[in-house]
């Protein structure tokens, strides 16, 4: 029987970090906006202002920790990250004002800056290169399937109140997540392989510096234009994301829908997600990646379309099936075209710039969703606003340089 490619149990140990750190820190966030906001009487702009900070703690460190990737390797990282994550979640329980409520988002920030895509991304592609759309759709599903964490999310805060949900969910995170790290190892080499899984032994050196050649340098990648297009679509993509993951159950309870149902719309947004994390993912191993890229950039404006019209019968269905599977699979393509465009030498480092970029966008899209809510009374103008900025980053992928022409 032939022995499973190490390669593809990281792959696994990422998918289960991913899933519950997504859980907590990004899609579960919106359950606890109404118990904030009906217990200090803050305002929905400044308790979104929270998602706010923990974007630009991560979009500050994100180039830095893609760069640590390189060097040290994402075991070490990943162990620190969950460590400090979970201190976090259990300092928000605490919370008593509206400084204490962003300092445990600004600590949970750092956590997540060593344990989310930046690293888990480096750590897969490591042990990729012609599999790597799968490899990276797989763990990325880890993502998706952690809005199964909303809804239990919503039962702990309805059963127990937020508070002790922090307590529980910070604890979860140590247990979790810390015997996971040690599956991680940083390089196949280390382990008589080069990606993918072919065996290295015993002419590995000579066809890992073969592969190692093939690779473009860092700073030539930072010259091109496709690279600055491709932070450019990603910036956009958080900035959508982040205000929909945010405001989405109170947006849909301000319609008229219940607090459960809203809970399982917030759920399947990700979940479903998957379809388009491991099916577009897939797509990219046989297509050019950039046209796929521009499809679901344009999957993700017809779902801000449908969002828009939810009062209208079938709408939200158009809406959790075009607008999740577009995200999903560019959460999972952005990886997966610097890989296979610009190598693995710099990987981390290129991917934290993009994250870097999608950090600012995460920063722009929640507060100014508040913002608008608090002034119009109404979210249906800025989703209307972000599906227009959806069809230019669609512009910016379809501008981008070709795999051949990449280095241009």
């Amino acid at each position: 029987m032939r022995k499973i490619f190490y390669g593809w149990w990281i792959v696994c140990a990422c998918f289960l970090i991913a899933f519950y750190v997504g859980g907590i820190i990004f899609y579960g966030f919106t359950a606890f906006i109404e118990p904030l906001i009906k217990e200090f009487g803050w305002s929905y702009a400044k308790v979104s202002f929270a998602a706010s900070l923990r974007g630009l703690e991560m979009g500050i460190l994100a180039p830095f920790v893609g760069l640590l990737a390189d060097r040290w390797g994402s075991r070490k990282l990943l162990l620190g990250g969950i460590i400090i994550l979970g201190s976090g979640t259990i300092l928000l329980g605490i919370t008593q004002s509206l400084a204490m409520f962003y300092g445990a988002f600004l600590l949970i920030a750092f956590g997540a800056g060593g344990c989310t895509s930046v690293v888990t991304m480096t750590a897969v592609a490591n042990w990729f290169e012609h599999n790597i759309g799968k490899a990276m759709g797989l763990m990325a599903s880890g993502f998706g399937a952690s809005g199964l964490m909303v809804p239990v999310i919503v039962w702990l805060i309805g059963a127990y109140g937020w508070r002790t949900a922090c307590f529980m969910l910070g604890a979860g995170m140590w247990m979790i997540g810390v015997p996971l790290t040690f599956v991680i190892r940083n390089n196949p080499e280390d382990h008589g392989y080069i990606p993918d899984g072919v065996s290295s032994e015993p002419s590995g050196a000579v066809a890992g510096n073969r592969w190692h050649n093939r690779e473009i340098q860092f700073k030539s990648v930072l010259r091109t234009r496709s690279y600055a297009f491709v932070n450019l679509a990603e910036a956009i993509r958080m900035m959508t994301l982040s205000a929909v993951a945010t405001h989405i159950m109170p947006y849909l309870s301000s319609t008229g829908m219940s607090r459960t149902s809203a809970g399982l719309v917030a759920a399947g947004i990700p979940l479903i997600s998957i379809l388009g994390r491991f099916g577009l993912g897939w797509l990219g191993d046989f297509f050019e990646k950039k046209y796929v890229m521009a499809a679901a950039h344009g999957l993700m404006a017809l779902g801000m379309l449908s969002l828009s019209y939810v009062e209208v019968g079938g709408f939200i269905y158009a809406f959790l099936f075009l607008f999740s599977v577009g995200f999903g699979g560019l959460a999972v393509l952005r990886g997966a075209l610097i890989r296979d465009y610009y190598g693995r030498v710099a990987f981390g480092k290129l991917i934290g710039i993009v994250m870097g970029s999608a950090a600012c966008g995460g920063i722009i899209g929640p507060t100014v969703a508040g913002w608008v809510f608090d002034t119009m009374g109404s979210y249906v103008f800025i989703w209307q606003v972000l599906c227009g900025f959806s069809v230019v980053a669609v512009l910016f992928i379809l501008t981008i340089q070709t795999k051949q022409n990449s280095n241009q």
